[in-house]
């Protein structure tokens, strides 16, 4: 993938967009007034809600239909292909190397009127067809490696021609997921929201739909497999018209052609993407390691582990959403000069992720066997599988936070498009503590000793992305966040405690877990008042005078956009046109 990040012309020019009453640039805001931001916000909280929940029906159809036993462990082995692939081609990787990218592409359009080929056009030939060349080859070679890789991933499995089958059927999610990932990117740099918020939401129907559709046609968990590919074709189909309208309309000039030197840019474009991909893919073992090791303990325990990760981590996928809709925007703030708007917005954004994955952990940690109860305890799924998972997803909520930090001070390592090895580093502790320690306590205390591993090993990860972010990244002010977080982890704690009481009421699941969610979420907020916490205060405060002032939409800064632009992500349309 050349020349994603070549040094061309005018990209250090500000932005000279979104002005008010004529002001020069020194008054531009970022793309995106709060009112346009807080509707992407919250589009892309209620579709990533129901990608989840479209999630946790897949989970609930594959134990139901399955259970925990070794059918599905193999399957679970096969999974992790896609595992692996959505989060180096979507979540992590992809996103980090192409947002900044299509910025400063933006940011060139914008600033720099003397050039007539589109610079976002530019970028796009010159990446995706090498890009969907490359990840084409490796689905090819996953195909016909499928023995030798699941002999490595699980070598005491006691169903490998299965999870061979099952991985041969999930190997096209690397090609159809390095295009979702890649329109994703794309269209989150110019603004458009939705489209990429519904990509886990047609991931999950075409899964689902493939497992009803086939029940009892004797593929057993092989539908499965087949469903993660169809659901890598509807990734791709649903972004697909959204990338289109973005693209067919581009400004031109009739201004001399100015380009970069093609091996600077090629050169840049490799520095960066190594230390990016190292980084995702070391992040992404931990999964590699708990199925490694859990593969010669009793039938079911990849089963325990996946679903307790499963539902543990949704508090986290909630958090980030906040991080996936502004790091666009704080990526364009870097290009165009302003580094000031981009570090104000990170830290509102950390104390934010933060505290929503908190409450979450209090939950998760009080009532584990009701939700797990709730969600999975029907037919092949019984009483004693429901003890087991919710034993181990209150180990792993341990580690939601470390998860939580480490997704959000990324992205301000990486949002300025430069070269970084700490991030890489950083994650390779935390994944060498994941090891140690795994091998040390798997024998001891079997998938919970795993869980517990992987939670210490991310919090590692964490805290040394946090003390070296002013070192590295965007300058966060590193005492005053540090002091926040533990405000709002003893505010978690206490809400932990009510909630555990809470889930001792002799209700049903779902009332239970119903009530155990207000108690914790209602004294979390009381004790993070209590204790000052001034994120929390500065939040309630914000919410209050939105209620007031509902006709009002200030902007972050000092301007506002327009009525059309803020009506842009409304209608899935970049906010730059």
């Amino acid at each position: 993938m050349a020349d994603i990040h070549s040094p061309v012309p005018g990209t250090r020019r500000p932005l000279a967009r979104y002005r008010k009453g004529g002001r020069g640039p020194e008054a531009d805001e970022l793309p995106g007034g709060r009112g346009v931001l807080a509707r992407a916000a919250l589009l892309t909280a209620v579709l990533t809600a129901a990608g989840a929940v479209l999630g946790l029906a897949r989970d609930q159809t594959l134990a139901h239909l399955f259970g925990a036993g070794s059918e599905t462990d193999a399957f679970l082995v096969a999974w992790t292909v896609p595992e692996f692939a959505s989060t180096l081609l979507i979540e992590d990787a992809m996103a980090l190397l192409l947002v900044p990218a299509f910025s400063r592409a933006l940011a060139l359009r914008a600033g720099d009127a003397s050039l007539r080929t589109d610079p976002v056009r530019h970028l796009l030939r010159t990446t995706l067809p090498r890009l969907a060349l490359a990840t084409g080859a490796v689905a090819a070679l996953v195909v016909l490696a499928a023995p030798a890789l699941v002999s490595v991933l699980a070598p005491g499995l006691r169903e490998p021609h299965l999870a061979i089958d099952c991985t041969r059927l999930t190997a096209t999610c690397v090609f159809t997921f390095a295009l979702a990932g890649y329109f994703s990117a794309a269209l989150r740099a110019h603004g458009c929201y939705i489209s990429p918020a519904m990509i886990y939401v047609a991931y999950n129907v075409g899964i689902i739909g493939t497992l009803l559709v086939t029940e009892g046609a004797g593929w057993g968990v092989r539908s499965a497999a087949a469903g993660v590919a169809i659901g890598g074709v509807l990734m791709v189909a649903v972004q697909a018209p959204s990338l289109w309208r973005v693209l067919r309309v581009a400004p031109g000039s009739t201004g001399p052609v100015r380009t970069a030197a093609p091996e600077a840019g090629s050169t840049l474009a490799l520095a960066l993407m190594i230390p990016v991909v190292v980084f995702t893919v070391s992040r992404q073992s931990q999964v590699l390691v708990e199925r490694f090791l859990a593969s010669p303990l009793p039938g079911g325990a990849i089963s325990h582990l996946n679903y307790a990760q499963k539902v543990a981590q949704i508090p986290m996928v909630l958090s980030l959403m906040l991080c996936t809709v502004n790091f666009p925007v704080v990526a364009r703030a870097l290009a165009a000069g302003r580094p000031r708007d981009a570090q104000r917005r990170m830290e509102r954004d950390l104390i934010a992720a933060a505290a929503i994955v908190l409450v979450g952990t209090a939950v998760v940690i009080a009532a584990a066997p009701q939700i797990v109860e709730l969600l999975f305890q029907r037919g092949a799924f019984d009483a004693e599988d429901t003890r087991a998972t919710a034993t181990i997803m209150r180990v792993y909520a341990l580690g939601l936070l470390g998860q939580t930090l480490v997704g959000t001070l990324v992205r301000c390592y990486f949002s300025a498009a430069r070269p970084l090895w700490y991030p890489a580093a950083a994650m390779l502790a935390g994944l060498a503590v994941n090891i140690f320690f795994g091998l040390a306590t798997a024998a001891l205390w079997g998938a919970t000793g795993i869980a517990a591993a992987n939670a210490l090993g991310i919090t590692v990860t964490a805290a040394l992305l946090l003390c070296g972010i002013r070192r590295q990244g965007i300058p966060l002010a590193t005492g005053r966040l540090s002091a926040g977080l533990c405000k709002l982890t003893a505010a978690a704690a206490v809400a932990t405690a009510a909630g555990w009481f809470a889930a001792r009421t002799p209700l049903g699941p779902f009332a239970s877990v119903a009530l155990t969610a207000v108690v914790a979420a209602v004294s979390f907020l009381a004790v993070a008042v209590l204790v000052r916490a001034p994120e929390i205060t500065s939040l309630l405060a914000s919410v209050s005078r939105r209620l007031v002032h509902a006709d009002e939409e200030p902007p972050l800064g000092q301007n506002s956009l327009p009525g059309a632009q803020r009506s842009a992500v409304d209608r899935d349309v970049p906010l730059d046109q």
